[in-house]
């Protein structure tokens, strides 16, 4: 008992160490997002001049660079904004709907075929997408593939990797016996994955899903290179057209539009993130 009261106090100061080592961490990542948000509200010479001062009543720009960021070069934000949502939606549905099928598959039947394309998902995470951007640009146009509408296609195959590899470690650690039960009430292969597999993937389609999402939804290369930028603009689109001529910035409309494309990723994070955790800890570990 001695012991163990001896134990204590260094326990303490190690969990206080640690707590004060994050918090310094976490105040490190979110303090870039907090400068987003003061410089979004200061006039543009302000923000160039004083970007780590407050705003002052000389400074602050109020709703003007909100106001000039969604209507820069005539092309509404609204409409960047819903090119963005379907995508980022579709995208990530066609993602977690396909290769956790995929996953439960290479999971269950033990073949050579199977394992090829599991290593094969595995090997695409490591493979820069700066090695395929050209001919992926030029094999989207011959198949259509240049619009909103189908460029969710592109992704997942891009994000089929990652999901596919946390799905499979998650499958392995399902018992078989469920599914066996299934098939004896006369459940099919489809029913059976959809009834019981698909509810037990909850944790790990929930942080499969987040991830994917936050991915597409920052992602500027691909629609760059894949979508017709007249038509077509995605957010992040919309936020290099800010820059004008001769290397001129709007950094206060820069900010504002930032500010609204961060938010909605910050709000489904931090509603999700245990969800992320648990799922990343099953898929990686388990199995």
């Amino acid at each position: 008992m001695a012991t163990a009261k001896k134990l204590n106090p260094n326990k303490k100061g190690k969990k206080i160490t640690a707590t004060i080592v994050f918090s310094l961490i976490s105040l490190a990542y979110v303090f870039p997002v907090f400068m987003v948000l003061v410089n979004s509200f200061k006039k543009n010479t302000f923000v160039k001049t004083e970007t780590f001062s407050l705003p002052t009543a000389e400074s602050w720009a109020g709703f003007d660079n909100f106001v000039s960021g969604m209507n820069v070069g005539g092309y509404p934000f609204w409409k960047s904004a819903l090119y963005s949502i379907f995508i980022t939606i579709v995208s990530t549905f066609l993602i977690l709907l396909f290769t956790s099928m995929a996953a439960w598959y290479i999971a269950r039947v033990n073949s050579l075929f199977c394992k090829i394309v599991y290593f094969g998902c595995v090997f695409s995470m490591v493979v820069p997408f700066q090695m395929v951007m050209f001919t992926l640009s030029k094999t989207a146009n011959d198949l259509h593939l240049n619009t909103p509408w189908t460029i969710p296609v592109i992704y997942l195959g891009f994000g089929a990797g990652l999901a596919v590899f946390m799905f499979t470690g998650f499958v392995k650690a399902i018992p078989i016996e469920i599914e066996e039960a299934a098939a004896i009430d006369g459940c099919g292969p489809i029913r059976t994955f959809f009834r019981v597999v698909l509810p037990m993937l909850k944790p790990t389609m929930i942080s499969v899903g987040v991830l994917e999402l936050m991915w597409v939804w920052n992602d500027y290369l691909l629609p760059y290179l894949v979508l017709d930028k007249v038509k077509y603009r995605t957010i992040p689109i919309h936020v290099q057209y800010l820059k004008g001529s001769y290397g001129t910035v709007d950094l206060g409309a820069t900010m504002a539009i930032i500010l609204m494309a961060i938010i909605p990723v910050i709000v489904v994070y931090l509603l999700c993130q245990k969800y992320i955790i648990k799922g990343v800890a099953a898929g990686a570990v388990k199995g």
